[in-house]
């Protein structure tokens, strides 16, 4: 019985002392959380705190320029602003391309190569004979009508003859009119015979001559594709011959350009393989739209060159936009914020060079070269260099600055 006492003592001790415990641990962590809430507050008024003491500082120092912190002065680079001519360009990747390109063919349909007069690279002259083609059958038909024509015209010498005779007998009142009339119109046939044949034998004789293959053009053979004994009808990748005096540039420009672009609208062409640039002007465009890429073809006329070849390419820079005596400025020197675009300028005030800001509106751009409608004036400091970070009303100096 004593044990049982004792035993629920210890058990009664035990539950005592874990709810004290217990109590103490849910104390301890009430009190953390407190700190750790008002450490986060402090943090949060330190914070506010610091940006409105930095925002108070900047406004100082915009209001009283005169006794700004030597460290505030921000040294920059300037640009007096003037007018000058401002061009935007259609950035457009083109060929070159030849007026005269003559792809040869045969006149009489095509035939077995009998021999060649011209090699790949050759230069050629219009008229001059590149191949000769196989004619022996057409030979062979010109020998028979020309044998035709001798037997018709041995008949008709001997039908005159007859003639002769029977009208010489008629004038003496020997014979008769019939005998005299059938001779006539016997010379007559033999003669309509012999004019059919000898229009066949200048139509063989030409079939003949179109067995020789000439150039229609002066150039250059830049394509010799063909050997003796295979059969030459002509296709494209036969015989070409090139002439290069009448160069052009071809390109696709975008449907939305038509009211921009014209015949005699400045063209600058640039070959990057050459290192060369030349200035033209558009010499043909298209009358219609295409389909598929929604574009029309522009054309522009270049001088004859030796270093320029058909399709080698070409970058178009086809001018769309001109003003002359406007403002223009570096792209880079633009810069944007809540309430629009702006560009930084220095302006001299109480003898002291400032940062002003100006709102601008802007127009074309062409390459990092930048059209202002408005905002600027002649006679502006265009801050080029150290722009960044500029606050209105921020003292400056400059290099030259005593």
């Amino acid at each position: 019985m004593k044990q049982v006492k004792v035993f629920g003592l210890i058990i009664t001790t035990a539950v005592i002392m874990a709810s004290c415990g217990g109590g103490s641990k849910k104390e301890g962590d009430a009190a953390l959380n407190d700190k750790k809430a008002q450490l986060e507050k402090l943090k949060g008024e330190k914070d506010k705190n610091d940006a409105q003491i930095a925002k108070l500082q900047d406004e100082l120092s915009k209001l009283d320029t005169s006794n700004a912190n030597p460290a505030k002065i921000k040294l920059v680079a300037v640009t007096p602003i003037a007018l000058q001519n401002f061009a935007h360009y259609i950035e457009l990747q083109g060929r070159i391309d030849a007026e005269n390109i003559s792809y040869v063919t045969p006149r009489n349909g095509g035939g077995q190569v009998k021999a060649i007069f011209v090699k790949q690279g050759d230069n050629v002259k219009k008229g001059q004979l590149l191949l000769k083609l196989d004619n022996a059958v057409i030979q062979q038909q010109v020998v028979a009508v020309k044998q035709q024509e001798a037997g018709v015209r041995t008949q008709l010498t001997l039908a005159k003859t007859l003639y002769d005779r029977q009208n010489n007998l008629w004038k003496q009142g020997i014979g008769t009119e019939v005998q005299l009339l059938t001779a006539k119109t016997n010379v007559t046939s033999l003669e309509n015979q012999l004019s059919t044949i000898g229009e066949q034998v200048k139509f063989y004789q030409e079939q003949v001559n179109t067995a020789n293959v000439y150039s229609d053009v002066s150039g250059v053979a830049d394509v010799v594709n063909v050997r003796v004994g295979e059969t030459f009808m002509g296709a494209p990748g036969q015989i070409k011959i090139v002439n290069t005096s009448n160069l052009k540039v071809v390109s696709n420009i975008p449907e939305n350009y038509l009211g921009s672009v014209g015949k005699g609208t400045a063209v600058v062409v640039a070959l990057p393989d050459l290192n060369k640039t030349i200035n033209t002007t558009v010499s043909f465009v298209g009358a219609s739209i295409d389909l598929v890429n929604r574009g029309f073809v522009v054309e522009a006329k270049l001088a004859s060159d030796p270093a320029l070849k058909p399709n080698q390419i070409a970058l178009m820079k086809i001018r769309d936009y001109n003003a002359d005596n406007t403002i223009a400025i570096p792209l880079k020197t633009l810069q944007n914020d809540e309430k629009g675009k702006f560009v930084m300028v220095a302006s001299t005030e109480k003898g002291k060079l400032v940062a002003r800001k100006r709102t601008v509106n802007i127009g074309m751009l062409n390459g990092d070269i930048l059209e202002i409608k408005t905002g600027l004036k002649t006679g502006d400091a265009l801050i080029t260099d150290g722009y960044a970070g500029l606050y209105d009303g921020q003292p400056l100096k400059t290099a030259d600055t005593k």
